[in-house]
């Protein structure tokens, strides 16, 4: 349920609702803004309490909340959520672009791919590290020695780092170098790695299943969230269909659908919706026009050569054609780039 305070409920009041909710053993979650305070109250379906709390003094209104996902929901904070991460705002009116390959392969590459998306203006510099693939025999990225890669390529560029995390063990770890642990695809139900991850309280994206229905991915978020995490990105990056000529199919309408259902700032990774790198810049701009708050793109200078993902990989030279093409559709949906 939700508890929601009158704009002029006084601290006292706040306290104790949240000492009646610690009296019945409920979770809760608290939230903010300048004209009142919301409480969410997980872990009962009492009517007696949703009578009792409907009385107290300073509460407006209790209302039992109608999606499984609630931390995540537009009923549990109506507004939508910014977040600040590494000196940038992610949904707000900039559109953030992190871009970079899909794995560390050495050093040379990375730090010349990481100069190339900077001077394009890149937010983010993004790249595995660990790479879980489909087959045990693909590359599986440097591991630690790509976090190291990626520490040396963040204090070259100043630009912040998005990279995969994969296992509970790891996330101390990768946290050191990261500025937003990402939660792959596959890993989109890992319900151990979420629970872990939202405990760490570190900023996270999280990646649409290739075959999770819009509510099953607010329903990963919220193991997240309701671990402690705070700030969670959703992204959408292609669910598979019975379409064989692209990799994935993108869901456009995944974009405005998730910022009606949540406050959570959404993504878009067209590189894996695509799978090739003729398309990467069309859906971008459709992502873009659809309300999409970050990009997320694979670029790279050989894409020919490279071990993971060579054909969804745009070339520094087209990801700078994409950025300024994507600055006409931005301005069109009153965005910037």
């Amino acid at each position: 349920m939700m508890v929601i305070m009158k704009p002029e409920a006084t601290l006292d009041q706040v306290s104790r609702v949240l000492q009646e909710a610690g009296n019945n053993g409920l979770e809760v979650r608290v939230s903010r803004n300048d004209t009142r305070t919301v409480i969410g109250l997980t872990g009962c379906k009492r009517e007696d309490l949703f009578k009792r709390l409907s009385e107290f003094p300073g509460v407006e209104e209790v209302v039992l909340m109608s999606h499984p996902f609630k931390l995540a929901s537009r009923e549990f904070r109506p507004q939508k959520s910014v977040f600040c991460l590494g000196g940038v705002n992610i949904g707000g009116e900039k559109v953030v672009v992190m871009a970079g390959p899909c794995a560390v392969e050495n050093r040379t590459m990375l730090l010349e791919t990481a100069c190339a998306v900077k001077e394009a203006g890149a937010s983010f510099l993004r790249g595995g590290a660990f790479k879980p693939r489909t087959s045990p025999y693909s590359f599986q990225g440097l591991g630690e020695k790509g976090l190291d890669y990626l520490q040396e390529a963040k204090q070259k560029t100043g630009l912040p780092v998005v990279t995969e995390v994969m296992s509970p063990e790891k996330i101390i770890r990768v946290a050191e170098v990261a500025d937003i642990l990402q939660v792959g695809t596959r890993n989109m139900q890992n319900y151990s790695l979420l629970e872990a991850v939202g405990r760490a309280n570190r900023p996270v994206l999280l990646k649409r299943g290739m075959m999770a229905t819009v509510e099953e991915f607010l329903t990963a978020a919220e193991y997240i969230l309701s671990n402690g995490g705070s700030r969670v990105i959703l992204c959408e990056r292609g669910i598979r269909t019975f379409e064989k000529m692209t990799r994935n199919t993108l869901d456009v309408a995944a974009v405005p659908l998730l910022q009606n259902l949540s406050h959570l700032p959404v993504c878009v990774d067209p590189s894996h919706a695509g799978g090739m790198d003729s398309l990467v810049i069309p859906l971008a701009k459709a992502a873009v026009a659809a309300g999409a708050d970050a990009l997320i793109v694979e670029v790279h200078p050989q894409p020919k050569k490279a071990l993971s993902d060579g054909k969804q990989s745009l070339t520094p030279d087209k990801f700078r054609r994409m950025m300024k093409e994507l600055s006409a559709v931005a301005g069109a949906v009153g965005r910037h780039i």
